[in-house]
């Protein structure tokens, strides 16, 4: 193994550093398993144990070559893909060459997405992204993508089929839990426990609990997974599930598409999730049939797995929402605090950045124009999607409308480039946090909402519903 010799020691002394981690990964076990003929015999079906367990601890379990888990253990476990980006991976290599590490475990699963400050916006940018790829050439790294074939990671690694159902991930950014939406245990790690992933494929997890919400209905107009999401944690909090896993079911799920799935995964983490799953169903497998053809394994919870909470919630019920300053769960119905002031909005982000989002904002700007005053930025989240939105004429509207179109990269979301709000300045923005100073100036605010209010706000020009355009 390319261990260096420090390594285990070194391992064993430092804690993680973002999610109380993992050290150890790669396929599952085969213990348990039949094979179906399902997607081209392409999917293994985990017949359950005798303890019933949920699809997260089923995951950790067969990684970590056990018959069963149960919450608060702490496990070693086999991990499938580690990733990182243009700021995580340099911060990382510093434990990774003071472990005396070489080469990484598997040029294949580990993967590189410089999506943060790409293209470089300053000196000290062009260093760290110059780094990466030195790094990704001697390490001979098979994912590894920069200008033309970057994306925002999170939007970019399920269209490239790089993650699938079943899978451990480990990401070195906190929104690697959005690939739950997927049938997967995925979850942000520290850099330094991503180092120490790249150098042995393992990773250290301690058993999270599962809360449970059962969705019922169906989703009204103008209502999306981003309404969803900011439901629950205007509802529990942006601790109310502090290291828990957010498993959502029920009949639902199935009024629910993958682009939905995806963004309510990627806050699970806004609730202080360690990760958020979504089961398999038939809108899973479409949409993995699509992206790989390659085998995977499907997990279901058992009917006697135990949760320390279930909520209900009826997704009819639920009506376009917005978080206001400064937190992702000072929750309000739009229809409440419509009116406020804008100077920007912001279509993108690996929360919100899919073609399915670019979609329903391009419905309302279409034949519209954006509001004197604001700045409307629309960022795809991969080339694919950017194409995509020309040839379905998506980039007309934007650009028809005055919006501007940015190359893929998480820009503004964390402050970075490409939007930076001034003193004073208020966006509304499809993005994950809005924290003091999350965009730019301390003193400026950051307005959370879905695609349809977004763009309704930028042609109105104050916070809007988009049913009262």
């Amino acid at each position: 193994m390319p261990v260096g010799p420090a390594i285990h020691q070194t391992w064993r002394l430092l804690p993680p550093l973002f999610s109380g981690g993992a050290m150890t990964c790669g396929g599952p076990s085969s213990h348990n398993q039949r094979n179906l003929n399902m997607h081209e015999q392409n999917i293994n079906v985990k017949v359950a144990p005798t303890m019933g367990m949920t699809i997260t601890e089923k995951i950790l379990a067969a990684h970590a070559s056990l018959e069963s888990v149960k919450p608060g253990e702490l496990i070693e476990a086999r991990i499938d893909l580690a990733l990182a980006n243009d700021i995580t991976l340099p911060l990382a290599l510093g434990p990774f060459r003071e472990a005396e590490g070489t080469r990484v475990f598997d040029p294949e699963k580990v993967v590189v997405a410089l999506d943060h400050f790409n293209p470089a916006k300053d000196i000290q940018s062009a260093e760290m992204l110059a780094e990466a790829r030195r790094f990704a050439r001697e390490a001979g790294l098979a994912h590894f993508y920069d200008i033309g074939e970057m994306g925002i990671e999170h939007v970019l690694l399920p269209e490239k089929g790089l993650v699938l159902p079943g899978q451990l991930i480990i990401g070195a950014d906190s929104h690697t839990c959005t690939y739950g939406a997927l049938a997967a245990f995925s979850t942000g790690v520290g850099s330094t426990d991503f180092a120490a992933a790249m150098l042995t494929g393992e990773c250290w997890f301690k058993v999270p609990e599962t809360m449970r919400f059962e969705l019922t209905g169906k989703p009204g107009a103008w209502v999306g997974g981003k309404d969803l999401i900011l439901h629950i944690i205007g509802e529990i909090g942006v601790d109310g599930a502090l290291y828990k896993a957010m498993e959502f079911s029920g009949p639902g799920v199935r009024n629910l598409g993958m682009s939905d799935r995806f963004t309510v995964t990627n806050m699970a983490v806004e609730a202080g999730a360690k990760n958020g799953v979504f089961p398999f169903d038939d809108i899973t497998r479409a949409f993995v049939a699509d992206h790989s053809s390659k085998k995977y394994v499907v997990y279901a919870s058992d009917d006697d797995a135990n949760y320390v909470e279930t909520r209900r919630i009826d997704l009819d019920r639920i009506e376009p929402l917005v978080a206001l300053p400064f937190s992702p769960d000072n929750v309000r119905p739009v229809s409440e605090v419509k009116g406020m002031r804008l100077d920007q909005v912001v279509i993108g982000s690996c929360t919100n950045g899919r073609i399915e989002d670019l979609r329903i904002a391009a419905s309302i700007l279409r034949g519209r124009k954006v509001a004197k005053g604001v700045r409307l930025i629309v960022i795809p989240g991969t080339p694919t999607i950017m194409l995509q939105a020309m040839s379905e004429g998506i980039a007309q509207d934007i650009l028809h409308a005055g919006g501007a179109i940015s190359t893929p990269t998480c820009g503004p979301c964390l402050g970075g480039h490409m939007g930076i709000l001034a003193r004073g300045e208020r966006a509304v923005s499809t993005t994950n946090r809005n924290f003091v100073g999350r965009m730019g100036h301390p003193e400026s605010e950051v307005l959370l909402a879905s695609p349809a209010v977004a763009a309704a706000s930028a042609v109105a020009g104050v916070l809007m519903d988009p049913g009262d355009l």
